[in-house]
This record gives structure tokens, sequence and C-alpha cells, in this order.
């Protein structure tokens, strides 16, 4: 069985990645433009899913004394998945021609890529 510091670190594991989900949400509502969203959405969303997911994998595997499978190929999954398709929908934006927040200081790809309408059609 577990004991009750036990169950008290499983449930601050869960609560601060709720919190970090919490945060989440809220840079994707009060960031300027689409690439700090995409940044807010990939980096602390995949990170307080797999908190979340890890609690409930500890919670499994002590208390009740059952290892979860599922639970290990979602951490694994979601670690895997969530950074790349945030960074291929920033990439897709970017190549779109979707344009950089106006306080922007760099653009560390504008020699690298041909955005938007410039890479169709050069005369406007």
């Amino acid at each position: 069985m577990i004991s009750a510091a036990g169950e008290i670190a499983i449930g601050l594991i869960v609560l601060t990645g709720s919190l970090i989900g919490a945060l989440s949400a809220l840079g994707l509502i009060r960031l300027p433009d689409v690439y700090l969203r995409s940044h807010a959405a990939t980096k602390s969303a995949t990170l307080g899913v797999l908190l979340i997911l890890t609690g409930a994998f500890l919670y499994f595997a002590f208390y009740l004394e059952h290892v979860s499978a599922k639970l290990l190929l979602g951490i694994a999954f979601v670690f895997v998945t969530s950074p790349v398709a945030g960074h291929l929908n920033g990439r897709a934006a970017y190549r779109s021609g979707v344009p950089l927040w106006e306080r922007s200081v760099r653009d560390d790809l504008s020699g690298v890529y041909k955005r938007g309408r410039e890479e169709r059609d050069p005369e406007q």
C-alpha cells in the first residue's frame, strides 16, 4: 500500500501538471502571434500532460499495483509527437506567410525560406 506521503506526492505531480496546462491555455489566449502561441502550446502543454499522465501512472503502479501499458504509451507518444507537431505548425505558418508580431526583434529564417506570396509570385 502507498503511504499518505506518496499520495500527497502524486497529488502534487498531478496538480503541477494541471497548473502548467492552465498556464499554457492562458498563453494561447494572451500571446500576440501564431509563433508564440505555438511555443506555449507545445512546451508547457506537453509538460503539463506528461506530469498528469505520470501522476496517473504512479497512482496505478503504487496504489493499485497495476502497471498500465496504455499510460506508458500515452506518455511516450505525447513526448514524441507534440513538439514535432508544434514545430510543423510553426513552419507551415512561416512558409505560408503568416506575419511575425510587429515587435519581434529577429527573424532567423529570413534568408533560409521564401515566405508566402514571394514563393508563388515574385512580382507581388
